[in-house]
């Protein structure tokens, strides 16, 4: 069985670091872009799709830096992570998410996460 491959994406995102987080972090939040619907219990996340659901374990946070998940069903050492960046020079802020796919994947995993980031920008209202 092939390994997973680590993949940085970054978008730049016109908005604060708290209404970011908040987007996130939540359940309110992550359904805005994420997900149909998203459900917590304790530190799992259950994320809707099109009536089927997908469960992720919160593993950390830090307020206004970073979220980190673990698919339930995934091997632990795989995991997803939002994470907020500020240019020290510019002040923009920059979301960067963390994620690991297959090779053969990679391509639509990407195409994924830039039309789930599209649905958050315009959430925000920026787009």
């Amino acid at each position: 069985m092939s390994e997973k491959i680590k993949y940085t994406l970054e978008y730049n995102i016109k908005t604060s670091t708290k209404v970011l987080y908040e987007r996130l972090s939540t359940p309110s939040g992550l359904s805005e872009w994420f997900a149909e619907d998203v459900n917590i219990n304790k530190n799992i996340y259950t994320f809707i799709w099109d009536g089927s659901q997908e469960h992720a374990e919160l593993i950390t946070k830090k307020a206004e830096k970073y979220v980190k998940f673990r698919w339930v069903d995934d091997i632990p050492k795989y995991y997803f992570e939002f994470k907020i960046d500020i240019d020290d020079l510019t002040g923009g802020l920059a979301l960067n998410i963390t994620d690991f796919d297959f090779e053969e994947d990679l391509e639509e995993a990407k195409e994924m996460w830039d039309y789930h980031v599209n649905d958050l920008k315009h959430a925000l209202g920026i787009i």
